[in-house]
């Protein structure tokens, strides 16, 4: 499948909506020189933190980094790092409606690097599913700000605010405006995105949904082939790490696209950047083949980096042409 540069024009000023688990990628970076008298493990002599957006925040900030107008909608706690997030998503352009909830964190993933080298990862996290007066608020919200979306994104990381209802109302009201839905699924049960436009597990995800193993394009195939029936008519595009992506329709094998990158030097956040290059190519008319194109295009560049990242239109633009 070849595609024009020229493509990449028409991802600008769409709107999309991000519903999910928002999450701080938090890095305290320093030096090692000494292992702790307490216990045999290395002291951080901290130089610098650094926050970055994650999670369904991060698949929004790649949205934006395109070209999008986007608004998020998710859970955080009353706490330090609910004002770190929602100060990050205003820097970034980011309209952002934030439910707050006193009985959990919000999400807050802690890397200690050194050397730039991650030497250890705490997680501050709650993953009860969100209930009561919080998902009532979150449905509100998704119900008022779909009026207005190109797009919609189900970014589920498993914190608990995607729970069935949730997706179900987030699917419902995309679909009653003819407005495509993609999924960023965790849930072991794909049924709970059914109607969903396109579900884009990676390997894990499809093994774990499906209880049985996919390490053979064949093993791949059967696995979609159980899970069809549940998906009330969205398509799968399986994301194969190095082996690249490939699209099932009603259980049947597809278009595949290869992977383009050449150094892989972090897959974080890498599906948050296929997950929104492919929204808001759908949300421009694109073809899901072409999307799928530009998708694998922009993971190849989002995996060259470390950390999170985001990816532009220039560098769409330029990996295009590299690849002609």
């Amino acid at each position: 499948m070849s595609i024009a540069p020229a493509i990449v024009d028409n991802l600008g000023g769409h709107r999309v909506l991000v519903i999910g688990d928002l999450m701080i990628d938090e890095y305290l970076r320093g030096d090692v020189h000494r292992v702790s008298p307490e216990a045999p493990v290395p002291v951080l002599d901290l130089k610098a933190t650094e926050h970055r957006l994650g999670g369904a925040a991060n698949t929004a900030a790649n949205l934006q980094h395109l070209g999008a107008i986007v608004t998020v909608i998710g859970v955080v706690g009353d706490d330090d790092g609910a004002r770190i997030l929602t100060a990050a998503l205003a820097r970034a352009g980011i309209t952002s409606h934030t439910c707050a909830d006193g009985d959990r964190p919000t999400t807050r993933k802690t890397r200690l690097v050194a050397g730039g080298h991650q030497i250890a990862r705490i997680d501050a996290e709650r993953r009860t599913p969100i209930a009561g007066a919080i998902a009532l608020a979150v449905v509100a919200a998704i119900q008022a700000e779909t009026a207005t979306a190109d797009a919609v994104v189900i970014s589920d990381y498993a914190k608990g605010v995607i729970t069935p209802a949730i997706a179900a109302a987030a699917i419902a009201a995309a679909r009653a405006r003819g407005v495509p839905v993609i999924v960023d699924p965790k849930q072991r049960d794909f049924g709970v995105y059914a109607g969903a436009t396109v579900i884009t597990p990676n390997l894990v995800e499809l093994e774990r949904a499906s209880g049985s193993a996919v390490g053979t394009l064949a093993e791949i195939d059967g696995a979609v082939g159980r899970l069809a029936a549940a998906l009330g008519g969205a398509a799968l595009l399986v994301t194969r790490g190095a082996d690249g992506m490939t699209l099932y329709r009603d259980g049947a094998r597809g278009p595949h696209v290869p992977a383009t990158a050449r150094e892989v030097f972090d897959v974080t956040g890498a599906g948050d950047t296929v997950v929104a290059t492919l929204t808001l190519a759908l949300s421009a008319g694109i073809s899901l083949e072409d999307a799928m194109v530009l998708a694998s295009l922009a993971a190849g560049i989002s995996v060259s980096r470390r950390g999170t990242s985001t990816v532009g239109p220039d560098e769409l633009r330029d990996a295009i042409r590299a690849g002609r």
